[in-house]
């Protein structure tokens, strides 16, 4: 069991390290390059506008959902390990 809880938390602590880094790159890295991305159009309006004024909402909409969705999967699968460490002391009485 203790591996499955060490296994459950490396797993959380990478996806919040991965998503906190896209998370700074859309808040720091894209307003900071702004001035070299002027030129790149999406919808009709350039890249940094756009990312200000509604992409950086929608990616951080996109990680939530990123992170709500890959944390069920994690929970199950340190549930199932639950039950299966109970189903063992179970068979060994």
């Amino acid at each position: 069991m203790a591996r499955a809880h060490r296994r459950y938390w490396r797993f959380n602590l990478i996806l919040i390290a991965i998503l906190m880094a896209i998370g700074f790159s859309v808040s720091f890295i894209v307003p900071i390059a702004s001035a070299g991305l002027t030129g790149v159009r999406l919808f009709g309006f350039s890249l940094p506008f756009y990312v200000g004024a509604q992409g950086a909402i929608l990616v951080y909409l996109a990680l939530i959902v990123v992170y709500i969705v890959s944390m069920q999967f994690a929970d199950r699968a340190l549930q199932r390990a639950f039950e299966a460490d109970a189903a063992a002391r179970q068979g060994n009485r």
